[in-house]
């Protein structure tokens, strides 16, 4: 154990959030800044108990939001799950790990901290970043998500 950083998922009775509560709780308020009419997702980028990165489902910098064009998979009435291409904003996951590479931030061998559990394209992108561990609050149906993360050895926790 580290005395600087004890291992706060075995409760110290201190009244603190244990660390994945804690991680947990921040990907709420990033998700608070999602601009998606359908689902709102935070994510943060953890290593070493330090946050690394936070980013959100939306539109790309410089393009408008969904808020102000609408949601062309409603339009389109394209259930959750299908289709990804088939949307103007960037998930969460992937936000995390471009912000990440944007400002020079090598995030292998982190943890991410998700409101929802990666679809298999976010799956994909994580593996490739080298993320061993996935903590996430709330499931998504994408069993090739599930199947990938285990051919990978990515640790896939719900809390």
């Amino acid at each position: 154990m580290n005395s600087v950083f004890p291992d706060s998922e075995n409760a110290v009775g201190d009244g603190r959030p244990s660390w994945d509560e804690y991680f947990m709780a921040i990907t709420d308020l990033v998700a608070s800044r999602a601009t998606c009419l359908r689902r709102r997702v935070g994510a943060v980028l953890v290593k070493d108990k330090r946050i690394l990165c936070s980013g959100y489902n939306g539109a790309p910098s410089q393009i408008p939001h969904c808020r102000q064009t609408g949601c062309l998979r409603e339009q389109l009435k394209v259930p959750s799950g299908e289709k990804h291409e088939l949307c103007r904003g960037v998930h969460a996951e992937q936000n995390v790990i471009i912000q990440a590479a944007y400002h020079g931030i090598p995030v292998a061998g982190a943890s991410l901290y998700c409101t929802t559990q990666p679809c298999s394209i976010c799956a994909k992108m994580i593996i490739n970043a080298g993320i061993k561990k996935v903590y996430f609050k709330a499931g998504y149906d994408d069993p090739l998500s599930l199947e990938m993360f285990a051919q990978a050895h990515v640790e896939l926790i719900r809390l």
